[in-house]
């Protein structure tokens, strides 16, 4: 009799190149389940935390991953700004101003708390039933209404014309947009170079597998699901920036 074969949630760390679905492809290749998702998606370029869930028990709950924060580390290069936001994209338009670290630590302190962000023009958010990518790719350009959305920035490191920070964020926040708004707000420009995702809810980068070692021979993802119920219910909520004494 056949064993039935192991469903779980299994932490996966997407190389850069690769889609989000191509690791679902290789999933199903590799467990022989077909009933395989994910807990929110990546750009190609993007690597890092890919919550991947396994078998039909799991991917029902899709909907509570979607819901929890996420951590990113962002590298921007300032000077230029893409169609797209990122290094994927086409270079729109250039400047040769350059910041100092005065006034990139003011911007990204402005990134703090609650803002009103604006969802890019390359990205899956539906308008009128049609995604925005598919509109972006026939040159048109829509009114879009600003989300609410709370992110917790830390600036890490600038010398021109790179920048990173780390920013953990709420639901339905675009680290792109964010890229390219602290390059408006700069007067220079900026595009994302490079983004990791550190963290998906309750899941950290160092937990994950590492994407090369799902096509040894001697893999057995079943040594690496979670499948108990204990870190489903958690969905934690962003902390806010501290607040200074008052005096």
């Amino acid at each position: 009799m056949t064993q039935p074969q192991k469903e779980g949630i299994l932490l996966v760390n997407k190389p850069r190149g690769k889609t989000s679905f191509y690791l679902v492809k290789t999933l199903r290749h590799l467990t022989g389940i077909k009933k395989i998702g994910h807990a929110g998606t990546l750009d190609p370029f993007a690597t890092g935390v890919m919550v991947m869930l396994i078998g039909r028990d799991f991917t029902k709950l899709s909907n509570q991953f979607l819901n929890s924060d996420k951590e990113y580390l962002a590298r921007l290069k300032l000077g230029f700004t893409t169609d797209s936001y990122d290094c994927d994209g086409v270079i729109v338009k250039g400047s040769d101003t350059v910041p100092t670290e005065e006034e990139v630590l003011n911007v990204i302190a402005k990134f703090n708390g609650e803002i009103m962000q604006t969802p890019p023009m390359y990205s899956a958010k539906k308008v009128g039933g049609k995604k925005l990518y598919e509109l972006a790719r026939k040159g048109i350009e829509i009114e879009r209404v600003p989300q609410k959305v709370e992110l917790t920035t830390t600036f890490i490191e600038y010398e021109y014309p790179y920048l990173t920070f780390q920013c953990a964020c709420t639901k339905g926040t675009y680290i792109r947009a964010l890229a390219n708004d602290m390059g408006k707000d700069l007067g220079c420009g900026a595009y994302i170079e490079e983004l990791t995702r550190l963290r998906s809810g309750n899941f950290y980068l160092e937990d994950c597998v590492d994407y090369n070692t799902l096509s040894l021979t001697n893999f057995e993802y079943e040594h690496h699901l979670i499948e108990g119920p204990w870190k489903l219910s958690q969905n934690l909520k962003i902390s806010k920036p501290a607040q200074s004494p008052s005096h």
